[in-house]
């Protein structure tokens, strides 16, 4: 039987639901579709909220041969076959979850696109400026897709015709998250069960009892501060509740990987330098390994860091002399300090002085002279 999400799914723009600042009026979208303009381009955001969907329509628009592939399944040799294929013209790529294209997957692709052989649309729920490479990246413009709102969500479900109640109806959308494609498989799942929905019977039908974080996020953003702080105080037991809090969450290891690597130079900094090194060969191990074996990568590096001794000296340094750049500008620079390359520059007085290791500390600008930001 096929599945509700994809009976649903729109086949033109006016029927698309949501990201009105990419496919309204004057959006991006669909001033490409109206001056059949093709392109490469990469959707960038969390999941059911029609990436995949805008993507098809965006190439059946356009009259495209469009060719989709999974990167988590896909490689090298598909890539090749689909680029040495003579009999299409206007090839469309659309390669879904693309930021699991490993670094010479994606090298493989770029030749391809660069030529115009292959027109590439990439879908990912990873920041591509983490995830993609920069000469791939750079030949692709970047659109942001935002989660569904509940108005969104409840305009998708009540186009599927199955007669919801007004309570059954919030009891989908607040669990939704956003994603159209959750919320229609609890319908789905719901009704075939059951073959009327009802706040019992959506109750029953669900089987995912993993924690969720909130549809604001609010939850979302008081675990990580939680658990950051927790860290900061030295309580690596918090700070393993609030990990494993996230990852039953299904928070995205990599996120939580990410704010760890921040975390050793913004809160442990010189007190103990391996602490960088130790939070970015958890970030690798995550990348490597994922969940669920990554969670022991994430709480090793929890608490490392949680009882690892502090110092924000470097933190609060930096932050103060960006405060003084944004003052003061581009204050002269001393003459000791400049590069002399021509004669002129030496005649001027440029490098004169200089001395590899000086006793007296006099790198900074007069006017900052008596100024210091590591404390």
């Amino acid at each position: 039987m096929e599945p509700l999400a994809n009976k649903a799914r729109p086949q033109t723009l006016d029927e698309y639901v949501g990201q009105t600042h990419l496919v309204g009026e004057k959006g991006p979208i669909r001033e490409a579709i109206d001056k059949k303009h093709l392109f490469s381009f990469v959707l960038w955001g969390p999941p059911g909220v029609g990436k995949t969907t805008l993507a098809r329509i965006y190439a059946n628009a356009l009259d495209a041969n469009l060719f989709e592939l999974s990167a988590v399944s896909a490689g090298k040799a598909d890539i090749k076959k689909l680029a040495d294929d003579q009999h299409f013209n206007n090839k469309v790529l659309f390669l879904d979850e693309i930021h699991r294209f490993n670094k010479a997957q994606q090298d493989f692709l770029l030749p391809h696109v660069e030529s115009g052989n292959l027109t590439l649309i990439g879908a990912t729920t990873e920041n591509p400026s983490f995830e993609v490479i920069p000469a791939l990246l750079s030949r692709c413009r970047v659109y942001t897709l935002k989660e569904l709102s509940d108005e969104n969500i409840v305009e998708i479900l009540k186009r599927t015709k199955i007669k919801l109640s007004k309570k059954a109806l919030e009891w989908i959308v607040n669990r939704a998250n956003g994603d159209a494609r959750q919320a229609l498989a609890i319908l789905d799942n719901a009704y075939n069960l059951y073959g009327s929905v009802t706040v019992e019977n959506l109750e029953s039908s669900l089987q995912d009892k993993r924690l969720r974080y909130d549809k604001h996020a609010e939850e979302h953003h008081n675990t990580i501060s939680a658990y950051i702080k927790s860290m900061r105080a030295s309580d690596p037991d918090a700070a393993l509740y609030y990990l494993a809090r996230m990852i039953a969450a299904g928070e995205d290891p990599k996120y939580i990987a990410r704010r760890m690597v921040i975390f050793a130079s913004e809160d442990v900094g010189l007190a103990q330098p391996t602490a960088l090194v130790v939070a970015n060969e958890v970030f690798r191990a995550v990348e490597t390994v994922g969940l669920p074996e990554c969670r022991i990568n994430l709480a090793h590096g929890t608490v490392y860091l949680a009882q690892a001794k502090k110092d924000r000296r470097a933190y609060d340094g930096i932050n103060s002399a960006l405060q003084d750049v944004e003052n003061f500008g581009n204050l002269p620079v001393p003459k000791h300090l400049r590069n002399a390359p021509t004669k002129l520059m030496q005649d001027e007085g440029y490098g004169e002085g200089y001395e590899m290791y000086p006793e007296k500390k006099d790198g900074l600008p007069e006017k900052l002279k008596h100024r210091r930001y590591l404390t």
